[in-house]
């Protein structure tokens, strides 16, 4: 099987929600790939300057597999949920096409794969994509936009603003979708668990079809 969990803005609980639904589903042995877009020295992740970029760089991706469950960061959040394997893979804003055969070598040695990208399905067809969205945040990706339209469902993060902050975003696209409410530091609840079971078990989609034709 194949996730995805993306979102519209940075830092309003991706990597939360990948680690919560790795722990409520334990039965599927996860993989787990955080993907981040740099350019000009400023991450995407963020928006400042950081060390995402590989020193080689003559490589157009750098891919690293994180072995430690202490430290924190975002990949070890996810070994310490329970993934059997966490990799974080950094690419210029873009480019990331040129990491699809690593990423296809991970698809196709592990089982389950459950990613925290929006740009992914430019390549790929999970079995089950979740975007996140926070009324409160006006950023709005590019990339959430282009694909908002094949989530399976929304989790919006629970606020005083019942109306979204963003503008230029069409409200069929989230209100169309199965929506589900949650209170951070509380990122994956029971229902959303239950959901994304049933969307997996029930799945027929190959995992990591590749899409036949990729957005411009």
């Amino acid at each position: 099987m194949l996730v995805a969990v993306g979102g519209h803005s940075r830092n309003i609980g991706k990597t939360s929600v990948v680690a919560g639904l790795i722990a409520a589903l334990p039965e599927w042995n996860w993989t787990a790939v955080k993907i981040t877009q740099y350019g000009n020295d400023v991450c995407s992740s963020d928006g400042e300057p950081c060390e995402c970029a590989p020193v080689d760089y003559e490589h157009p991706y750098a891919i690293s597999e994180e072995l430690d469950v202490t430290t924190g960061t975002d990949t070890s959040r996810f070994l310490a949920a329970g993934a059997a394997r966490s990799y974080w893979l950094r690419t210029p804003a873009g480019q990331l096409g040129n990491a699809m055969p690593a990423i296809r070598r991970i698809i196709d040695t592990n089982q389950h794969v459950i990613f925290e990208s929006n740009s992914i399905l430019q390549f790929l067809k999970p079995n089950l994509y979740l975007i996140v969205l926070d009324f409160a945040t006006k950023d709005f990706k590019p990339s959430t936009l282009t694909h908002m339209d094949r989530a399976d469902a929304v989790i919006v993060l629970q606020s005083d603003r019942k109306e979204p902050q963003w503008s230029g975003v069409a409200s069929r696209l989230w209100e169309s979708k199965p929506r589900f409410e949650v209170l951070p530091p509380h990122y994956v609840t029971d229902a959303i668990a239950a959901f994304a079971r049933g969307r997996l078990n029930s799945s027929t989609t190959p995992s990591g079809e590749t899409v036949k034709s990729v957005p411009s």
